[in-house]
């Protein structure tokens, strides 16, 4: 390694604030930071008596710098962490959950429609959020759904009714595809939601008891019990969601660090209710401070590309860090309004940091107490199979129906747990139907003939199913051209297939090994078993109700795969198309009348 001139690179470095990339001998970037005065802060990681042990191994593997002015500091702080984002340097602490929060959206047609939304917002209409968690709008729009009955159906689907679906029946929408709701009533509905999104669920229950009451003195007793029971549910819901206090509006950060494990808890509270919150586990490098992995939190976390709409109008954060103004002007400038960072020692906000603060440690301890259990159950079956070590576990399995639509499954663990990112499937083709054995050889074929690294061999691949799969898998790696062997372990049900019978199989079902129903070790081995089959069934059922789908109208002369996607996409999937009447087949673009009649005909002779 060509050791870097750092003495000439800082001759010709400029003092103006910018952005500099640290780089190894690869050329790859470990480390991104920015800096008011470059050549000052650059200048100090190259001093001879840095007693900062992650510095100077961060030093001595340097090659090369790279930097980027900026013309202010807080240019340099939305540069830095894009850069981060971008290139996820080892050196830098690296916030990994950063998807963007998602918000409940009440879009703008003549009937509205309450969705879910994450991503850009091109759809319009109003977006309300962020929520902390997918989990918090499902839940919320579940919740609504019962309250206020607006369609939450696609807009696919919506088109192509002809008569009320299931929701209708369930009192879950009023059903304005088919007339049977007035405008008036169905926009009225729509404001309730308006008002209870923007925390005005006081005004709407206001509204709710007037029109109850009026109801009563008109003898419309139906519709008081009705709206008595909107209200009802509403309280309930209101009393889960709400908090005391006077704050409409803020985030409160907490921190905690347990046995080498850091925990950053965002409490979100918008309109004076509590969103939700959510604990974050930074990757963070050895012997960085609180301080660092704070700031690198807040940075990572408000500053990613479209988090504008999660910036709270205040942050309350569990200490102080140097960069706290810095940071409070660039979320105010991406915002378009005042944004402030503060610690507060005393009042309702820091009953709300403890609050926060001891969700960070109890999370920690959880995920701690996750891991324990994880690590015991490796040990023991590291002990049980006799192998020095395991980092990575495989498990196949195949699904099918009488031998149609064959899938198999790969799923993947490591020693933290499912590595679902690594999960793959394979849809299985060239075989004999119902043919496991060459399924099996199939899958193994797919996934490791064309294997390079070989830190992707596995210590162990679990083959679910007895000694015909198990000796298939063996004479493919009989041929096994890599250093590493995996141990090929079977997993045979028992008898009475039920969990804890199983038997392990190895040298092609020649020996087994004895495993006590309660043993660590076998519930791991079902654990991944079992998520093998879950996979593998999911990936099957979707294959097959793909050709399910498609195959009714591709019994249709005419009806080529472009017409058959067009019909599906504009009435809602085969559900849609059977229950599209002749003059709702012919709005379809690309279907004539004749056509329209033709498909309608076959659709309905089919029964």
């Amino acid at each position: 390694m060509s050791e870097f001139d750092h003495v000439q690179f800082l001759k010709t470095l400029s003092s103006e604030p910018g952005v500099y990339r640290m780089l190894d001998s690869d050329n790859q970037v470990i480390y991104v930071g920015k800096a008011k005065h470059l050549k000052k802060r650059v200048s100090s990681y190259f001093r001879s008596n840095i007693t900062d042990s992650k510095t100077r191994v961060l030093v001595s593997n340097i090659c090369n710098v790279e930097v980027t002015l900026t013309n202010t500091e807080t240019e340099a702080l939305l540069l830095e962490n894009n850069l981060i984002k971008k290139y996820q340097p080892r050196y830098n602490i690296l916030l990994r959950d950063d998807k963007s929060y998602p918000y409940i959206l009440l879009t703008n047609h003549k009937h509205p429609r309450l969705a879910f939304h994450r991503g850009s917002r091109k759809v319009k209409g109003e977006y309300f959020g962020p929520f902390p968690s997918a989990g918090a709008v499902s839940e919320s729009l579940r919740l609504m759904q019962k309250i206020f009955p607006i369609r939450q159906c696609e807009d696919v689907y919506y088109r192509a009714r002809s008569r009320p679906c299931l929701q209708y029946q369930l009192k879950r929408c009023s059903a304005p595809c088919v007339n049977k709701v007035s405008d008036e009533d169905y926009t009225e509905q729509v404001d309730y939601v308006r008002k209870f999104l923007t925390g005005k669920s006081h005004e709407v229950i206001a509204d709710l008891i007037k029109k109850m009451e009026a109801a009563s003195q008109q003898l419309n007793f139906e519709l008081a019990a009705k709206v008595r029971d909107q209200i009802m549910l509403l309280r309930k819901m209101q009393e889960q969601q709400s908090i005391s206090g006077n704050f409409a509006e803020m985030d409160v950060v907490g921190f905690a660090h347990l046995n080498g494990l850091n925990g950053i808890h965002l409490l979100m509270i918008r309109d004076h209710k509590v969103l939700g919150s959510k604990t974050y586990f930074p990757k963070v490098p050895k012997d960085s401070s609180e301080q660092e992995i704070l700031t690198s939190f807040l940075g990572q976390y408000y500053l990613a590309p479209g988090a504008t709409g999660r910036i709270a109008k205040e942050i309350i954060l569990p200490f102080e860090i140097q960069e706290s103004d810095v940071l409070g002007q660039a979320l105010t400038q991406i915002s378009e309004r005042k944004v402030t960072l503060k610690v507060v020692t005393r009042g309702e906000r820091a009953q709300y940091l403890q609050l926060a603060n001891k969700n960070a440690l109890n999370s920690i301890t959880v995920k701690q107490s996750t891991q324990d259990s994880i690590n015991k159950r490796y040990a023991q079956l590291k002990a049980t199979l006799r192998l020095d070590d395991i980092t990575r576990m495989e498990c196949f399995d195949i699904s099918h129906t009488m031998g149609e639509n064959t899938v198999a499954s790969c799923v993947v663990f490591d020693s933290q747990g499912p590595n679902t990112k690594e999960y793959r499937r394979y849809n299985v083709t060239g075989i004999t139907g119902g043919d496991d054995y060459a399924a099996m050889e199939f899958a193994l074929n797919k996934r490791y003939n064309k294997l390079v690294d070989e830190d992707k061999i596995p210590d162990v691949i679990f083959i679910d199913g007895g000694k015909g799969q198990l000796g298939r898998a063996e004479q493919y790696f009989a041929t096994w051209p890599h250093a590493k062997m995996p141990l090929l372990v079977g997993v045979a049900k028992g008898t009475s297939r039920k969990p804890g019978l199983e038997t392990l199989l190895i040298d092609g079902g020649r020996k087994t090994i004895p495993m006590d129903s309660d043993a660590p070790a076998l519930h791991l081995i079902q654990h991944i078993r079992d998520e093998s089959h879950r996979f593998a069934i999911a990936g099957h059922r979707n294959k097959r109700q793909k050709q399910r789908t498609q195959s009714l109208l591709e019994e249709i002369n005419g009806v080529g795969a472009k017409r058959r996607q067009t019909l599906l996409k504009y009435l809602g999937g085969m559900q849609g198309v059977k229950a599209a009447n002749i003059e709702q087949l012919k709005k379809v673009p690309g279907i004539s009348p004749d056509m329209a009649d033709k498909i309608f005909n076959h659709l309905h002779d089919k029964g």
